[in-house]
């Protein structure tokens, strides 16, 4: 069964649609750049409503590693996921000082990115179009990924079947579940319906 990751949560609103369908995972953009960044605290305060089985992903973008470590070993987050230009000597620094995983997001410009990244020591690596952008890459470059990812970049109800042919562990979805900017829980529904009844089939 392919996992779901929704991310970009800000709002109580938000909390209450995860609770609803329960993705596997729940995002928190730490980046300040992002309409969806959200604070530490903002986030402690979004977690005490939320369901815990689902766990919380911490996005950060060439955030300084100590302060990702902080986050995990605080217990905001259970994973932190690294959107930037960080070294698979700061993925190994995280992992073996929190002894929690640790997700590499790579921007797929072409099949090179993909196989750059395939050694690394991440717990899984998110293949992705850009951070945010709304818009898919050409999954393609991905048919001989031997390992489990997750699949982000421009996800939404009209292509998720299509996604899922790719069998990724798990789909990460934002923007395709939003309308005006904003988290929409009958697209929430729908998108997890997709994916888990296409798990059952």
């Amino acid at each position: 069964m392919t996992k779901i990751k929704i991310c970009g949560l800000r709002r109580s609103e938000d909390i209450e649609y995860v609770n609803k369908v329960k993705p596997e995972y729940a995002g928190f953009v730490f980046y300040p750049p992002s309409k969806r960044y959200v604070t530490p605290a903002e986030v402690i305060a979004l977690r005490e409503n939320m369901d815990d089985s689902i766990e919380a992903v911490g996005v950060f973008v060439d955030t300084p590693a100590e302060t990702v470590i902080k986050l995990l070993e605080m217990g905001i987050i259970d994973i932190a996921q690294l959107h930037g230009s960080e070294t698979e000597e700061d993925i190994c620094y995280i992992k073996a000082v929190t002894g929690k995983k640790v997700i590499k997001a790579i921007k797929v410009k072409d099949i090179y990115d993909v196989e750059a990244w395939l050694d690394s020591s991440a717990d899984y690596l998110l293949f992705d179009s850009g951070m945010g952008s709304g818009v898919s890459f050409d999954w393609n470059y991905l048919k001989k990924v031997d390992r489990e990812y997750f699949l982000a970049g421009g996800l939404n109800l009209d292509n998720i079947d299509e996604a899922l042919k790719e069998n990724p562990f798990a789909v990460d979805v934002s923007s395709g579940v939003e309308t005006d900017g904003i988290k929409d829980l009958e697209k929430i529904k729908a998108f997890v319906e997709k994916v888990r009844s296409k798990g059952e089939n």
